[in-house]
């Protein structure tokens, strides 16, 4: 039987899971650098393992109110087609496998302000709804600046390390 790993945390009071293979680190919430005329759910940029990475805030995005007061905040730092992330959740609860009999196709895909719920895993106990790294970043309206914007920095820094040498 096939299954699928997941990464599980908490928004809200509901569980949500992203693909292992999408999450790079899960790190404490820490020197956020805001941006101006973000939307609210961007909350800035955070340097990860030497890289820029912004930080959306999916407390904000799902329930329109703030994760990051929290003491159990967690950034889980992904990749995905497009770029990588941090997505800002209430906590990071543990990794599962969960038999891929157990997860759900739903219909919300169809939703455009939900396509990236890609299915739901409905255990014993509980419900986890899965999250598609790579369909969340293209559905954010503001990540294509953002994106523009940590490109120009990195050829700047390029360019400045080009100038020292």
């Amino acid at each position: 039987m096939s299954s699928e790993k997941v990464v599980v945390f908490q928004c809200g009071n509901e569980d949500y899971a992203v693909p292992i293979e999408h999450v790079i680190s899960i790190e404490k919430l820490e020197h956020i650098n805001p941006i101006p005329h973000l939307p609210n759910y961007l909350i800035g940029l955070m340097k990860i393992r030497g890289e820029l990475v912004p930080i959306i805030d999916f407390e904000q995005i799902l329930y329109n109110r703030s994760g990051a007061d929290n003491e159990s905040s967690r950034v889980i730092t992904m990749h995905t087609q497009d770029m990588s992330i941090g997505l800002l959740v209430i906590e990071a609860k543990e990794i599962l496998d969960i038999a891929s009999d157990d997860i759900k196709q739903i219909g919300l895909v169809n939703y455009t302000k939900t396509q990236y719920f890609t299915g739901v895993a409905n255990l014993e106990n509980r419900m986890i709804t899965i999250v598609e790294p790579s369909i969340l970043v293209r559905s954010i309206e503001g990540i294509k600046d953002i994106q523009a914007y940590l490109e120009e920095m990195k050829k700047e820094e390029l360019a400045m390390a080009e100038d020292r040498n």
